[in-house]
């Protein structure tokens, strides 16, 4: 299995080692410490060793920060965490606070004025420190870099081994694009924009760009490294040698010089001496990173360019998506069929759907990982967003309520996310029209069109109408940006009230409104879907580009109320479910073919 049901530790836990943090930072007379959910690479996903904030809290979500402080401490979570985070930390010793708080408004009201705040630098951007440290000296607050992770000297022999996956190359087959090619591309920029050199530290810059993979995280194929890529010249890339097989060193050498992690403080050093103009990335590059190049006033602060090119997705990139969709909807479908068979019976509880869909995706003999921990969640679990099932959680699916499942693939040619909300019995008729409403603003994303220029933000009101004329919302972004074999979550584009980037044709991203009842049920529809280029409608004046849904998997009909839906929006349902039917139906078995037919029937 790609995923483990294992009870975090936690609550009680979590006290004597917030007591033993404590007593570090008396000793460095510091009156408090900052615990980011972050690795020195800024990544969503951390190896275990990296796991500070769940091993000191009890929270295991994917994004939060804690600030413990000599007397009081707290998390900083989003409205995704909201219901996870009180049900994993010990809120008498940590006080939960929820965006739009922030850890700086709350330690300049938890601090005195002279107080002196620790953080590790390696773990907080060069952004971050520079925000958080002119916040903070308007009260006279000072923010103090500590080396040595202070986590880390409590965790002690117990805290879990650095990873150490081999790189992979990933086949231009594949990429569609040679890494020669992408270098070259990288460095014509750079010199564009006269700067010497750029530091990279985001692990998924570096695969897309020396077009290697790796499995140093869980579910994201990437390798931890760090990189310099000079405008002339090899590029050096930072890699334990251990990690590099004879066929790795074969593809990297032509391309890269390789080097041991531990030379990069030195390269930096040379970089600095020659004065030399190094681009970083403040919101993603370590403030250590930037302090040893000299501060803010020795670099090139910058976009990192790769993300913009790699979020464009080539020709055969996007073929590889849609032939992953094809496969994975297939392992889907086979699913669904699956349990609504078995389901109602009493036979599946959350940990058994997780791996029955796990197997079926195995059987497609292409499956590299899951993207993500498959949120399988029944009733109440289904309305934690971002739901995670452990053996001390795991209930059964019961008649009469939701089930959301909420899961990825990874393949060779593409990464797949797909949520599918299923009625367990007979669902309410609040169910359904609160299901309805949602399937309306995913409808509305899937048949948009807009013109050059759109962001995230224009189209995110399209998912939420139907819903805020109920006076209902959700608390999450409509859609995200997907990687090709890479993250499952890839900026910089949204859907989102943050979705401040433009879509460009090429770029691939999620579209997931939902709905959720705390302690009852959630709803959450997610197809994944291809910004397709221009075209001019019939009758217009101005080329429009729109959504192509990539993902191949039927709606549960059973929770739509017809009545509710505009006669474009059946058309829509009914055409998309022909599509699946025409798609997937040659690959399931004849068993799954009869149940296919009839949960794609026409509205």
């Amino acid at each position: 299995m790609f995923q483990t049901f294992d009870t975090p530790a936690a609550g009680a836990a979590a006290s004597h080692r917030i007591r033993d943090l404590r007593s570090a930072l008396a000793k460095l007379k510091l009156d408090a410490y900052i615990v980011p959910r972050a690795d020195e690479h800024q990544g969503e996903y951390v190896p275990p060793s990296a796991e500070r904030l769940a091993w000191l809290t009890g929270f295991t979500g994917s994004a939060g920060n804690a600030v413990i402080g000599l007397e009081r401490a707290a998390l900083f979570v989003d409205g995704r965490y909201r219901v996870q985070s009180r049900a994993q930390v010990d809120t008498r010793a940590i006080e939960i606070v929820e965006l739009p708080g922030n850890l700086t408004e709350w330690m300049r009201g938890a601090l005195a004025s002279g107080a002196t705040v620790g953080f590790d630098p390696w773990l907080l951007t060069a952004a971050q420190v520079e925000r958080t440290a002119a916040f903070l000296s308007e009260k006279g607050i000072k923010l103090k870099p500590v080396t040595g992770n202070l986590v880390d000297r409590i965790w002690g022999r117990d805290r879990p081994d650095l990873p150490g996956g081999l790189v992979m190359p990933h086949a231009d087959a594949f990429a569609g694009r040679p890494a020669s090619d992408k270098i070259d591309a990288v460095q014509k920029i750079l010199k564009a924009d006269g700067h010497d050199a750029m530091v990279l530290t985001v692990t998924d810059s570096i695969a897309w760009l020396f077009n290697i993979r790796g499995s140093d995280v869980p579910h994201t194929p990437v390798v931890l490294a760090f990189a310099i890529v000079p405008a002339n010249g090899k590029p050096e890339l930072f890699v334990e040698p251990r990690k590099l097989s004879p066929t790795a060193k074969a593809h990297l050498a032509p391309i890269a010089k390789l080097s041991p992690p531990g030379a990069l403080a030195e390269r930096l050093d040379a970089l600095k001496a020659q004065a030399k103009k190094v681009r970083i990335n403040p919101a993603s590059t370590a403030y250590w990173i930037e302090r040893r190049l000299g501060g803010k006033s020795r670099v090139a602060r910058g976009s990192d360019p790769i993300v913009a090119l790699k979020a464009v997705k080539n020709t055969v990139e996007i073929a590889g998506a849609r032939a992953a969709h094809v496969r994975d909807g297939a392992a889907i479908t086979r699913f669904l069929a699956w349990l609504d068979a078995e389901a109602p019976k009493g036979r599946v509880d959350e940990i058994g759907a997780v791996q029955k869909l796990e197997e079926l995706r195995r059987e497609t003999e292409a499956l590299k990982e899951i993207s993500f921990d498959t949120i399988s969640g029944s009733g109440p679990n289904g309305a934690i967003v971002h739901y995670r099932v452990t053996a001390a959680t795991n209930r059964k699916l019961q008649r009469g309520e939701l089930f959301l499942l909420d899961s990825g693939g990874q393949y060779d040619d593409g990464t797949t996310d797909i949520t599918r909300t299923i009625a367990i019995g007979k669902p309410t008729a609040e169910m359904r029209e609160r299901f309805t409403l949602v399937l309306k603003g995913h409808i509305a994303i899937a048949t948009a069109r807009f013109p050059k220029g759109t962001r995230g933000v224009d189209l995110d009101p399209f998912a939420r109408r139907a819903l805020w004329e109920r006076g209902l919302d959700y608390d999450h972004g409509t859609g995200h940006g997907v990687g090709s074999y890479l993250s499952v979550h890839e900026g910089p584009q949204s859907i989102s009230r943050a979705g401040m980037e433009r879509l460009e044709p090429g770029m691939i991203l999620s579209n997931e409104p939902g709905y959720y009842k705390d302690g009852q049920y959630g709803i959450r529809i997610e197809n994944l879907v291809l910004v397709t280029g221009p075209t001019r409608p019939d009758g217009g004046d101005r080329d429009t580009m729109a959504f192509e849904t990539l993902t191949l998997a039927p709606f549960d009909r059973r929770l739509v109320v017809k009545e509710l839906l505009t006669p474009t929006e059946r058309d829509w349902l009914n055409d998309y479910h022909a599509r699946v039917r025409a798609e997937i139906g040659p690959f399931v078995d004849r068993e799954t073919r009869a149940w296919l037919d009839a949960a794609t029937a026409r509205i």
